[in-house]
């Protein structure tokens, strides 16, 4: 039985994690705050203290973490000290750009790097459904599949590394897009004086229906923006994407709107709400009550 590491115990890491343990796999976990390690390891996970300790003890490591800077840091750690043959699978949302970087860096220690950002959400995450993106050598991700079986439902190989940062990418342009679009739509029929969930619900039976109508335009009707995937997160990724599209010259005139959507939200001090919170720039209402 391989043992399996991961970095980065948040609202999709924890989840992750727990879905891990319940396949019977050997799990040593690490996370800046102690109190996510400390339930796992009620549930039957080893501490580490460090993502050195993680690297010496692990043939593959998870790591999901907030942003491009803290994956960097992290993975480095994870390079400098792990095993010839360890693969090291960043779930983290990234820049490409990193993500072959830190590829081309393990490569000469016989150290796997893939990018394998994945969709879903915290529902996702706990309900093993996730959607992965796998970018980097395709014989390491051979191996490691029946490991993410158990953390997905969808999951492809999409190229070389940095292919599937670009995939998320192109994911959060659409979510974020019509995040947007359900927004307008639903504040629209509500200032027009129609019932917004009665609204919502006939549209699920037409060419409108979406995953974002069904559940975040529930949570636009209900103004309930406790985060699944918070909205200064989708802004981060919304500005790697914008990034990657100035690179290839390739037009993201809608992406570009909606960031600067996110931008006013998380400016007003919404960021950590859930990304659907978007709603609240096209209402203008910022009431958080």
């Amino acid at each position: 039985m391989q043992t399996i590491g991961l970095i980065g115990l948040g609202l999709m890491g924890k989840p992750m994690a727990q879905n891990l343990l319940r396949a019977h796999y050997s799990l040593v976990v690490h996370n800046r705050r102690r109190a996510a390690v400390d339930e796992l390891v009620a549930q039957g996970a080893r501490a580490a203290g460090s993502p050195r300790e993680v690297a010496e003890q692990c043939d593959v490591i998870f790591t999901m973490l907030p942003n491009p800077e803290t994956v960097a840091e992290v993975v480095n750690e994870i390079l400098a000290h792990a095993r010839a043959d360890t693969i090291v699978i960043d779930c983290s949302t990234s820049h490409p750009r990193l993500a072959r970087e830190l590829a081309a860096r393990g490569a000469p220690r016989g150290i796997f790097v893939l990018d394998a950002p994945v969709s879903g959400g915290q529902v996702g995450a706990q309900e093993a459904t996730l959607s992965i993106m796998v970018g980097g050598d395709a014989d390491a991700f051979s191996r490691v599949l029946p490991i993410l079986r158990h953390l997905g439902k969808n999951i492809a190989h999409v190229g070389g590394a940095g292919a599937g940062q670009i995939v998320k990418a192109a994911n959060q342009i659409i979510v974020g897009v019509t995040i947007a679009a359900v927004a307008e739509a639903l504040n629209f029929v509500e200032k027009a004086g129609v019932d917004a969930e009665r609204a919502r619900t006939v549209m699920l039976g037409g060419f409108a229906t979406s995953r974002v109508l069904e559940l975040h335009g529930r949570r636009m009707v209900e103004r309930n923006f406790a985060p699944g995937g918070r909205a200064e997160t989708h802004l981060k990724d919304l500005t790697i994407a914008l990034d990657v599209a100035r690179m290839h010259r390739a037009p993201l005139p809608l992406t570009q709107r909606v960031a600067e959507m996110y931008q006013e939200l998380v400016a007003r001090g919404f960021g950590g709400e859930d990304h659907s919170a978007l709603w609240r720039v096209l209402a203008d209402e910022w009431d958080a009550g």
